[in-house]
């Protein structure tokens, strides 16, 4: 009998199943999101190649025989390493001073200091080197008026020098540099530095002999990585090393592009040749992160960390960051508040300083162009930024939880564009949507859109990984067993518990696309500008007192945004995530 109903049952064909299974919710969305993630890391970089390498169907050098035979190449290599590593050394000395006294000493106003130490990252890049010209120009700078003219004869410090980029790019690196070392300090054993102190070490001795040997990677990593944001930097070379026709790589490229005849030959050239350097510093980053092992001071063994007692270096120490804090924050905060006021950019004096004004604030206010760059950047920031971390949710978790054949290679795609400089970018995706038309998105808000998802990839995969490592699989296996959907598995479930690191992620893209300029300044058009295309173009047309007034309400609004960042984070743990 039981045989006889089994041979009553209809029988679902095997492909009827096999392709229902295929067309799965959760195979579309995967397959959609891998498809996405390998078209945008992928596409930019495979168009550059073909761009820079063929000509006329066939495999050319031609464009690096035109594009080095043009420019001093001894040269323009020399400036782009002399600049990126000086202002590394920068960068590495002040930022590993002051997290080792932050976190290693007993400081007085640890919290504060700390606070005051990452408020330079709020400001963008093209607003730190704009207020520093306006503190160091030989003819109107406020320090060269004030201070170094008068105790040197005469002569005034040349900002528009490779000194003077390597000091400006520098002291806007060593927040990065700080974070960095921050949690390499945090995490090591403070035994041996103690018992150097019991054994009658000074703290310079122990700081140099014990100290830094054992954060070792981490000063490789920071060194790396710095000397690949200074091989990548537009903003200094281009405000700063124009002036005085100091060429790097950033700036020749900018430069073929901006010709009255753009040479995209030469552009992908020198892009190739960046590209080369960047990926060179990141290949070894990553190999020294590897082979931090060997300088593991935690183990199994509990320990409890106590702050090095400074003595008679407490006041000097406090000193110091206090200084810092006065010449990267406060003085070009003031300056740029100053210069905003005025009809006119000149050095402060008693006539400039009793007739300040706010004309320049109505102007920008009033001014349709800075109304719509506002919304413009609102738009493309926050639907990249929206649009990142979706991508980045699904594909943490195609990395993460399953077992496919070949999900490294998403993995991979998704972080290659952290190897692409800004610059480097908008060339690939000129070459992508100006050379073919399956896309017409050139001339529009959507290439800005999609250079911002690219360019920002892979910090949002940073922050959804890292999140999907900490939960559990039991919660996504209960609702399956029960019989929830994928896609309803994943949105009821999945996604709440990634809610902390993907508004972190979520928060930081939105800041960080406000600040973007290098891929920006190569793909906008007239009438879909950005606030900081605004900026670069208003400085060029020379109105250097309204953009100091455009500078002081974005970094007012993005203070704003922080702060508001911050007590989000307070309430559903981004600070924790």
């Amino acid at each position: 009998m039981a045989g006889s109903v089994a041979t009553l049952r209809p029988r679902i064909p095997v492909e009827g199943g096999l392709i229902r299974r295929l067309l799965s919710a959760r195979n579309l969305i995967v397959l959609v999101v891998a498809a996405i993630v390998a078209y945008i890391g992928a596409v930019p970089v495979g168009f550059l190649l073909w761009q820079t390498f063929i000509k006329g169907g066939h495999l050319t050098v031609a464009n690096f025989r035109g594009a080095y035979t043009s420019v001093h190449l001894d040269t323009m290599v020399g400036n782009s390493l002399a600049f990126a590593f000086g202002s590394s050394a920068v960068a590495l000395a002040i930022g590993s001073v002051l997290a080792y006294l932050i976190v290693r000493t007993d400081v007085p106003g640890k919290s504060l200091m700390f606070a005051a130490s990452l408020v330079p990252l709020i400001i963008p890049g093209i607003l730190h080197t704009i207020a520093w010209i306006f503190i160091l120009d030989p003819r109107i700078g406020v320090m060269n008026t004030w201070v170094i003219q008068p105790l040197d004869g005469n002569h005034p410090f040349n900002v528009y020098s490779i000194p003077g980029m390597i000091v400006i790019e520098g002291l806007h690196l060593a927040p990065l540099v700080f974070l960095l070392m921050v949690a390499a300090f945090r995490s090591m054993d403070p035994s041996l530095e103690e018992s150097a102190i019991m054994s009658g070490a000074s703290l310079p001795t122990v700081f140099r002999r014990i100290t830094l040997p054992l954060v070792r990677p981490a000063v490789y990593a920071a060194v790396l990585i710095m000397v690949v944001r200074g091989l990548e930097s537009f903003e200094v070379p281009a405000i700063v090393g124009l002036r005085n026709h100091i060429w790097v790589y950033t700036s020749r490229i900018w430069q073929a592009l901006n010709d009255a005849v753009p040479d995209y030959g030469q552009a992908g050239a020198y892009a190739m040749s960046l590209l080369v350097l960047t990926s060179i510093g990141v290949f070894f980053q990553s190999r020294m992160s590897k082979r931090g092992r060997a300088f593991q001071t935690i183990t199994g063994k509990g320990f409890r960390p106590h702050p090095v007692r400074l003595g008679v270096w407490r006041i000097p120490a406090t000193l110091f960051i206090l200084l810092y804090f006065a010449v990267a924050v406060v003085l070009p905060l003031l300056v740029l508040f100053y210069a905003s006021t005025q009809g006119y950019y000149s050095a402060p004096s008693h006539y400039t300083l009793t007739h300040m004004g706010f004309e320049n604030y109505s102007t920008t206010w009033h001014d349709p162009v800075f109304r719509h760059a506002v919304m413009n950047s609102i738009y493309v920031g926050v639907g990249a930024a929206t649009a990142v971390m979706f991508l980045a949710a699904v594909t943490s978790w195609l990395v993460v939880r399953t077992r496919l054949p070949g999900r490294w290679i998403i993995d991979n795609l998704a972080f290659m564009p952290l190897t692409i400089p800004g610059l480097v970018l908008g060339v690939s995706l000129l070459f992508v949507y100006l050379r073919t038309s399956f896309l017409p998105v050139y001339g529009t808000l959507w290439i800005l859109f999609i250079a911002y998802m690219t360019r920002y990839m892979p910090y949002g995969m940073r922050y959804a990984s890292t999140s999907m490592f900490q939960i559990g699989k039991e919660l996504e296996e209960s609702a399956q067993m029960s019989g929830a959907g994928w896609w309803h598995m994943f949105r009821r479930i999945v996604l709440p518990l990634l809610a902390p690191g993907l508004i972190a992620g979520w928060i930081y893209i939105v800041i960080v696309s406000f600040r973007e300029l290098g891929a920006s300044v190569l793909l906008y058009s007239p009438g879909k500008e950005v606030l900081s295309i605004v900026i670069w173009e208003q400085w060029r047309d020379g109105l250097q007192t309204q953009v100091a007034a455009l500078g002081v309400m974005l970094i007012g609004g993005l203070v704003v945004l922080v702060a508001i960042a911050y007590k989000l984070g307070a309430r559903i743990g981004v600070k924790e995530g």
